[in-house]
């Protein structure tokens, strides 16, 4: 069965990726992932759809989200302790979120990066931008199928912002897990669907320039899915039916 190659969260939404060699996992998933997102004046998500290039700011934070530090790739490293501020309540990505701005010395950088006003909003909860603590999924023949119908040499799994990337020789085998439950180290993880995608797949991991058209890839050998038929899907959701410690080179066990 596959094994983990390597582990990615992403402390801040649409910042770089954090890698991991071991994750811990709760019953709301990895409690340091995505438990920050920024926002503009009006509360719109900013995400990198609309800022690229804000992916080459990387982020860190502890697992209780008491401190954040962002590097960006000037070198200029801000971090500091948080104190929350006003209230943020809202939708983001169809998800209802409740949170409150950070005070503190990031938006100021990150504004000037992003040529914009913004603000850091750390979730009261973690897990909720995780869709309740779901975990994310692929396999690398999956990533080598793609890159076969992009004519490329190795597409970069990073741009699909997996939580769990497996090595494997049969593209796709995630998806045979669906309805499942499937034994990662001390975890258990029920599968329950593939994830539909959007154009972010489309960037570079590192610049966050468009350079491969992931979308029409995926829609031309693998079609339309969804519950209306109009997704494209790539990888696999699971829900967290007993917490632990995943670590690279745990191998997958299909327990039923």
């Amino acid at each position: 069965m596959p094994a983990v190659t390597h582990l990615d969260i992403a402390p801040v939404m649409s910042l770089g990726l954090e890698r991991r060699d071991d994750i811990a996992v709760t019953d709301r998933g990895v409690l340091e992932d995505r438990r920050f997102f920024i926002v503009d004046d009006a509360d719109r998500l900013i995400d990198q759809l609309l800022v690229a290039d804000m992916v080459q700011v990387r982020a860190w934070t502890d697992p209780d989200a008491t401190v954040l530090r962002l590097t960006f790739p000037d070198g200029l490293v801000v971090e500091d302790e948080i104190h929350p501020g006003p209230a943020f309540d809202g939708v983001i990505r169809r998800l209802h979120t409740q949170g409150h701005e950070i005070e503190g010395p990031w938006a100021e950088p990150l504004s000037a990066f992003m040529g914009r006003a913004v603000r850091v909003i750390r979730t009261d909860q973690p897990g909720v931008l995780q869709k309740d603590g779901r975990l994310s999924m692929v396999t690398d023949a999956s990533l080598d199928k793609l890159s076969q119908h992009l004519g490329t040499g190795g597409i970069d799994g990073r741009r699909f912002r997996m939580l769990i990337n497996l090595a494997g020789d049969v593209a796709h085998e995630e998806d045979t897990w669906i309805g499942h439950r499937v034994e990662l180290g001390d975890v258990i993880l029920r599968v329950t669907g593939a994830i539909p995608r959007c154009a972010i797949t489309t960037h570079d991991p590192d610049s966050g320039d468009r350079d491969f058209d992931t979308l029409r890839a995926i829609k031309e050998y693998r079609g339309l899915a969804g519950p209306e038929g109009k997704d494209l899907m790539f990888g696999v959701y699971g829900d967290v039916e007993r917490p632990g410690t995943i670590r690279v080179g745990d191998e997958v066990r299909l327990l039923d």
